[in-house]
């Protein structure tokens, strides 16, 4: 299964990796962070393919997708 990581410092909450997302497997924080902005996060990473189109649209480079190890 793969796993969602979000460096906060760098996210702005643009939440686009959420509408790129073609299995809807991140979805928006209920709560904000720090800074006011309202962050992705993993809603169902079982549905995640792994195609990273979360990842290159970001366009503050904020978020990554891994491959737990077994």
């Amino acid at each position: 299964m793969n796993k969602l990581s979000v460096d906060e410092r760098y996210c702005k909450g643009c939440l686009i990796c959420i509408y790129v997302c073609p299995t809807k497997a991140i979805q928006p924080e209920e709560k904000l962070n720090a800074k006011g902005y309202r962050l992705p996060k993993e809603e169902n990473m079982t549905l995640c393919k792994g195609c990273g189109l979360c990842v290159l649209m970001c366009p503050d480079f904020a978020i990554a997708v891994s491959e737990d190890e077994v």
